[in-house]
């Protein structure tokens, strides 16, 4: 990558395939000691981003079930309040 992107840059789908390669990496018993050690910190670093993510929509989900079904209303849903 040319700039350096950040976790928050990540969509859900995009870490979890990141994460998967990552994961893939590391099974693959080709990795030195040092790499593996950098390929664990980025996946957890993913993994908490994917969890936060997943939190955040069901969140939502819960926020739009709780909704009146005859007359629903809709609000923006801003995860960092």
């Amino acid at each position: 990558m040319s700039k350096k992107t950040t976790q928050k840059d990540f969509t859900f789908e995009e870490g979890l395939e990141k994460l998967e390669s990552i994961v893939e990496e590391m099974e693959s018993g080709e990795l030195k000691l040092d790499e593996l050690v950098k390929r664990y910190e980025a996946g957890s670093k993913l993994l908490a981003q994917c969890d936060k993510r997943i939190a955040e929509a069901e969140a939502k989900i819960e926020i739009l079930q709780n909704k009146n079904a005859e007359d629903p209303e809709f609000e923006n849903f801003d995860p960092d309040d």
